[in-house]
């Protein structure tokens, strides 16, 4: 028998929220793109007529910002690129507290500022008086971790960072910061206490904030992030290579050396956890081929080389010296063990903030030294230094994104140097004992993970990020930048899971890597999402290669291709956003699904489609408006049949959802009938000419819409072309000929108003706001003068849709 009903989650529609305005005038603004929360992301001025110099910086950024009082901005560095621009980054502060993860940038050429880029908090009035201590703090943050030991309580651990840092005061135990961070449940900016908290045993190291009003952990930011002379060493995955190290005395050679940088060391930790009781590997003639043995003491070489050919792939790629650059000594511990004794090997290596840790491997993996691996965790360390992706959901995916970016790059770099056989889009292919390697960047799916934003294997983001939940997805959310960065390079057509057909010439690997590298190290903040990563990818491959360049061109459109705003169009990568539609998916197929449609050209027999089948790509059959249409459809059962409810959409307007007026074109009672069924609709005379969505919907649940997860049964998705229908039927019956996301809409989040203003100062002649579902809200009121009343709302997140008479514009809002 069929299970009862559960409750279904109502599904947000996979496009993303965000405002560019071009061609301003103001100060010489030429571009103005702001985030989902109104502010702005990034700030480009006219060449001819820059507005400002970096000794205007303060002024530019009380300008832009619009600072209040309580706002100050501080200078923390400067750097000079290649390329001959100076970015100056500040870091926010409020009433002399400082805001993690806010920070802005000024990009300037010659002294004049090109650009301003980063993220800004809005804050209230907040008081910035703790009412807990910090120990108390401290007892909150440990009570939240809950290991059994920390490294401040190993006398050993204690006494190595003593050493390793030259300062007797040095400890690993938490001395709290009083900082303002955003609540990880409620997005507030919060007054919390800072924590950095290393537990040995179970093994995780991290940022903790507490609350410092109620004592609450309102953010958990993880600093370990799981992945997963010259001597002639017999590597496990590298072949065998000549590694830079030193002799102390004659006869006794060990894996230090120190033509790189401050120096690479790769030490032995004997399947034990400290660090401190680490010990040098040794060979007496230099040639360590004995080291190929039962212990596997041959991934130390490994470990070795990959610690040499990462710090040479940042330095004669990207003129980056080690991590940090500034030369930092980069220490590897091999043959690591969180839980010594146990006889299971440690399945993990990581980056700990300051030195790299391989374990052995056990069921799954062999010891974790290969190359890529390597890559990938010391590009944590490049991560933090640079844009510093707090990781947990799109940051912290984002941050697993770029490191597997840089494994794939620094094998193939190393690879093609060396004459090794590699597979490039395959992480951790050399230690995966049951699969072909942990991720692919060339097909995300095939192990498990997304390859459009919001689309297939897609793990929904949590206000609640921790371990258990991968922190929100990032080792599975990470798919959408690795298949970004692929299409970038390699190129490729296709459809995507949201529909979108694409086509991407790619630039290589060279070109790809130089824009990664700018994106993250130059434009990219903490709290950075997916459409900021699209924003300055598309900023830095400009900068690098010019606009509307064929690089340009490929970042834009590698965007388009998993999901995440517009394709190319000549605009300079500023495209009016493209139509995307809500998820509409059966939970089961056990019982029924659709097993055939036709309308005109279009026939397709089929079976179980897992609850969703994207044909979009298929045939369009034309409709012709004003004219009869006739639609087969029948469902298919695996055993009895059930009562089955079926709707038929088709978007008209091609607005992107389909509860306009007479887009339900056909909704029958409930059947048992395994025959085939027909029936008939009018293409109204308003529809809009081209090719637009239909979406059939088949379910035992008479409730459910074009916009659900629903138990049972299933939904199918298909293109339409309309001909001989006008331009478009806007909002209202006013005509519109085109759909744009570039209009300000502010403040967002909004309490009781929004305040709209259109390109060019348009006026406002409608006004529509959608609820997740796509059905439109009528507490809402319009009283003119660009200002929306939305205080009737409840909490959530809205679209709202405007129209000047020309253009409709659409972009989503959240309701505090």
């Amino acid at each position: 028998m069929k299970k009862k009903y559960s409750a279904v989650a109502v599904l947000l529609a996979s496009g993303l929220a965000c405002s560019t305005t071009q061609a301003q005038d103001k100060a010489g603004i030429q571009q103005k793109v702001l985030s989902e929360k109104g502010t702005p992301e990034l700030i480009a001025f006219r060449a001819d007529a820059p507005a400002y110099t970096l000794n205007d910086a303060r002024k530019a950024l009380a300008e832009q910002l619009q600072l209040a009082t309580s706002d100050q901005m501080l200078r923390s560095k400067t750097e000079i690129d290649p390329l001959g621009y100076a970015h100056e980054r500040y870091d926010q502060y409020y009433k002399g507290i400082k805001v993690e993860h806010a920070s802005y940038t000024l990009h300037a050429k010659q002294g004049s500022v090109q650009s301003m880029s980063g993220n800004f908090e809005r804050i209230g009035n907040l008081n910035v008086t703790p009412a807990i201590s910090a120990s108390a703090a401290l007892q909150s943050a440990l009570q939240f971790v809950g290991a059994k030991k920390y490294m401040w309580q190993d006398a050993r651990e204690e006494a190595g960072l003593k050493e390793e840092q030259n300062n007797p005061a040095a400890t690993y135990k938490p001395q709290g910061e009083l900082v303002i961070v955003n609540n990880q449940e409620t997005g507030k900016p919060t007054l919390a206490w800072k924590f950095n908290v290393y537990a040995q045993l179970p093994l995780s190291r991290a940022y903790i904030y507490v609350d410092a009003a109620t004592g609450t952990v309102v953010l958990q930011d993880a600093i370990i992030k799981h992945a997963a002379g010259t001597a002639t060493f017999a590597t496990a995955y590298s072949g065998t290579r000549s590694l830079a190290n030193e002799t102390v005395v004659a006869g006794q050679y060990r894996l230090r050396e120190y033509t790189r940088g401050l120096g690479i060391e790769t030490y032995n930790c004997r399947k034990g956890n400290s660090y401190t009781s680490a010990v040098d590997f040794t060979d007496a003639d230099n040639s360590w081929t004995e080291y190929n043995n039962a212990n596997f003491d041959n991934v130390a070489g490994d470990a070795h080389f990959g610690a040499q050919a990462t710090f040479d792939y940042w330095k004669l790629v990207h003129g980056r010296s080690s991590y940090d650059n500034a030369n930092a000594k980069i220490k590897s511990y091999v043959h690591f063990d969180d839980t010594p004794g146990d006889g299971v090997g440690y399945e993990n290596a990581y980056w700990n903030g300051s030195v790299m840790t391989y374990g052995d491997g056990a069921t799954r993996f062999r010891p974790l030294t290969a190359l890529d691996v390597c890559g990938h965790e010391i590009g944590h360390a490049v991560c933090e230094k640079t844009a510093n992706l707090t990781y947990q959901n799109e940051s912290g995916a984002m941050n697993e994104g770029f490191s597997d970016i840089w494994g794939a790059a620094i094998e193939e770099y190393t690879a093609a140097k060396l004459g090794l056989t590699k597979s490039t889009w395959i992480i951790g292919e050399d230690i995966d004992k049951q699969r072909p390697g942990l991720r692919s960047m060339s097909n995300p799916n095939a192990e498990g993970q997304p390859d459009t934003y919001k689309g297939t294997y897609w793990k929904a983001t949590t206000t609640s990020p921790t371990q258990s939940n991968d922190y929100g997805g990032v080792h599975t959310n990470s798919g959408v930048l690795n298949h970004w960065f692929y299409r970038v390079v390699a190129g490729g057509s296709g459809t995507n899971d949201i529909g979108s057909a694409f086509n991407v010439t790619g630039v290589g690997m060279d070109a790809a890597a130089k824009i990664a590298y700018r994106t993250e190290s130059v434009y990219l903040t903490a709290s950075s999402n997916y459409a900021a990563a699209r924003t300055y990818s598309i900023q830095a491959a400009t900068d690098l290669y010019g606009a509307g360049s064929a690089q340009v061109q490929a970042v834009t459109n590698a965007w388009y291709a998993v999901g995440v705003g517009a394709a190319y169009s000549g605009g300079g990568g500023t495209t009016p956003t493209p139509t995307t539609y809500c998820t509409s998916k059966g939970n089961s197929v056990a019982y029924e699904f659709i097993d055939y449609v036709s309308l005109g050209t279009l026939t397709r027999s089929s079976g179980a489609d897992a609850g969703y089948y994207n044909g979009t790509a298929l045939t369009a059959p034309t409709l012709t408006a004003g004219t009869t249409q006739t639609i087969s459809f029948s469902a298919g059962f695996t055993g009895s049949a059930y009562s089955e409810y079926f709707k038929i959409y088709i978007d008209y307007n091609q607005n992107g959802v389909f509860t306009d007026a007479g887009e339900l074109v056909v909704s029958t009672a409930a059947s048992t009938s395994t025959t085939t069924r027909s029936a008939s609709f009018t293409v109204p005379v308003s529809a809009k000419n081209g090719k637009t969505r239909l979406r059939a919907v088949m379910s035992d649940n008479s409730a459910t819409t074009s916009c659900n997860a629903y138990s049972y049964g299933e939904t199918e998705d298909y293109s339409v072309t309309i001909s001989g229908g006008t331009t478009f039927a806007g909002l209202n019956g006013i005509s519109a000929s085109r759909v744009s996301s570039q209009f300000d809409v502010y403040p967002n989040p909004a309490t009781d108003r929004l305040n709209i203003a259109l390109p060019n100062n348009a006026e406002v002649v409608s006004v529509q706001v959608l609820d997740v579902r796509g059905a439109a809200i009528s507490v809402t009121r319009y009283e003119g003068n660009g200002q929306l009343n939305v205080a009737g709302l409840a909490k959530g997140m809205y679209t709202l849709t405007v129209s000047d008479g020309q253009t409709t514009y659409r972009q989503r809002f959240v309701k505090e």
